[in-house]
């Protein structure tokens, strides 16, 4: 059975199974009595067929959940129906797949219920499927009515190839559905002058992409980044800015929106918007969470930042000046983790950030609890620090605004409510500030102020104690590098059985004693 591209399976899997149980009754009990009335309408009246079957309340998102909610449910079906089939289970197959037949039926009659200009090719599709659907219950109905093995030995390659087919015809019409439905929101969105509608129709688009990559690769295929800068550039819809490139950012997280951005001139549009202090901060928050995601060091696409070179020191000068100002957690978070991404891609970068007295800003913000209040942030600024440890001029900077300070308490980065992401965004924060020590204890006076601060102790408790650093071997590597650096210039620090065994061996051998170190170690 090929695999089906249906964005909102991800999520919904991850739902409580009481609360997704919930959710789903009405469409199962729906289900049942389309058995009895095979999705004949109750009406002959068609404005009264509708009215009957879905009612108006609907919005268009609501509608399209519903949709995406039925299709998860058959695309499951489907997938045990497989399963089952491989393990000739036989009657069980058959009942599925009368539930099935019924959820497709259901499925299409409450989509043309609320969608009442179809496309013909999407009414060939829809009587493709149903069509192809009764065959396959057909087929498992004769299934069951013989016991004969070798006759149904022959029959399952048969049964196997309809499955298949059913498959393929549901993703395509689920393909030609959403389609259909980002090609409405594009036009509203294109042709209207309200605030209100372009507002409705930026949001109904903005949920489209929270349901996975697939459907922000129809959106941006469809226009939808040429769209939404176009409503950034009228100074009309200025209200929609924080809104629209909200969505712009989500669109952005795939290749194709990438490709998009990059022929709408969207950099320039973005430096604009972050430079233009008339914008509220809400709106240069958001630009700096497209900046952060088109220059995310995990996509592999990056043939927008040759645009972006261009635009780079008014961008950077724009997100130092918002995380100075930041008036809360989020708002600075955003802004940092645009630079640190910018700092991964191009030393210039760092450059700048040093001519802005950036080291001093970022320092400062990290005293202010109410401002980098969550791992994620320190994670950002430690981040950037690294990065930017790798310019001589960086030393100076550090010791003036007290940064040894400030790395050492980063190595004491621990998770307080257990959340894993929480925990992830810890050891990279001690990983990162071990790093940043071990760049920065090339100057003398660095590697005095770690020293006294008591860092050694810290990195050798690190390295010795697994739960210290969360078992995470990255963090391990980082300070026992760490540690070496700080033994070269202070080498009164340590005890003769820590250097003989965390400094005076090959890394790797440290290494791999420390990973093998009971926590039972005094």
């Amino acid at each position: 059975l090929p695999s089906l591209s249906l964005p909102s399976s991800m999520h919904l899997i991850q739902v409580d199974s009481v609360q997704r149980w919930m959710e789903d009754l009405k469409l199962m009990t729906d289900c049942e009595c389309m058995c009895i009335l095979q999705s004949k309408p109750i009406s002959t009246e068609k404005d009264e067929q509708n009215e009957l079957i879905l009612s108006s309340q609907y919005s268009t998102c609501d509608n399209l959940q519903l949709l995406l909610k039925r299709a998860w449910i058959i695309s499951t079906e489907l997938t045990r129906i497989a399963q089952k089939l491989e393990k000739n289970k036989w009657q069980r197959v058959h009942s599925m797949t009368v539930r099935v037949n019924c959820h497709v039926r259901s499925m299409i009659n409450e989509y043309n219920t609320f969608n009442r200009n179809s496309s013909e090719e999407m009414h060939q599709f829809e009587k493709l499927l149903i069509d192809k659907c009764s065959e396959f219950t057909a087929f498992t109905e004769r299934c069951i009515q013989t016991e004969d093995e070798q006759i149904l030995k022959s029959m399952k390659s048969c049964v196997n190839e309809t499955l298949t087919t059913v498959a393929q015809y549901f993703g395509q019409l689920i393909e030609l559905v959403l389609t259909h439905e980002a090609q409405n929101l594009m036009r509203q969105i294109e042709l209207s002058d309200s605030v209100y509608i372009t507002e409705s129709a930026i949001s109904s688009l903005f949920s489209l992409t929270q349901e996975g990559a697939h459907l922000c690769r129809i959106i941006a295929k469809e226009g939808g980044v040429v769209a939404l800068f176009k409503i950034c550039r009228q100074d009309c819809f200025r209200c929609l800015y924080p809104q629209t490139l909200r969505t712009l950012a989500s669109i952005c997280c795939v290749e194709e929106g990438m490709h998009q951005l990059e022929k709408v001139d969207g950099i320039l549009c973005l430096a604009d918007i972050l430079t233009d202090n008339t914008h509220s901060e809400a709106t240069h928050a958001e630009a700096a969470a497209v900046i952060a995601q088109i220059t995310s060091p995990h996509l592999t696409f990056t043939q927008h930042l040759s645009s972006f070179l261009e635009n780079m020191e008014e961008i950077v000068t724009a997100l130092v000046k918002l995380c100075q100002e930041a008036s809360s957690g989020e708002v600075f978070l955003l802004a940092s983790a645009a630079l640190a991404n910018i700092t991964f891609f191009d030393t210039m970068a760092c450059e700048i950030l040093l001519q802005l007295n950036a080291m001093k800003i970022l320092l400062a913000a990290c005293s202010d609890k109410h401002i980098v209040d969550t791992p994620y942030s320190r994670d950002q600024v430690v981040t950037i620090l690294a990065n930017m440890s790798v310019l001589d001029q960086c030393a100076s900077e550090i010791i003036q605004g007290n940064g040894v300070q400030l790395l050492m308490e980063m190595l004491f980065e621990r998770s307080s409510s257990g959340n894993s992401a929480e925990v992830a965004a810890c050891e990279r924060v001690q990983q990162k500030s071990a790093v940043t020590l071990a760049r920065l204890s090339r100057d003398p006076e660095v590697a005095d102020a770690a020293v006294k601060l008591s860092c050694i102790p810290r990195l050798i408790k690190l390295c010795r104690s697994p739960t210290e650093r969360n078992n995470s071997d990255s963090v391990l590597v980082a300070c026992l590098v760490a540690l070496r650096r700080l033994a070269v210039m202070s080498p009164d620090g340590l005890e003769d059985s820590d250097f003989q065994q965390l400094v005076k061996p090959r890394l790797v051998d440290s290494f791999l004693l420390c990973t093998n170190m009971e926590e039972s170690f005094v």
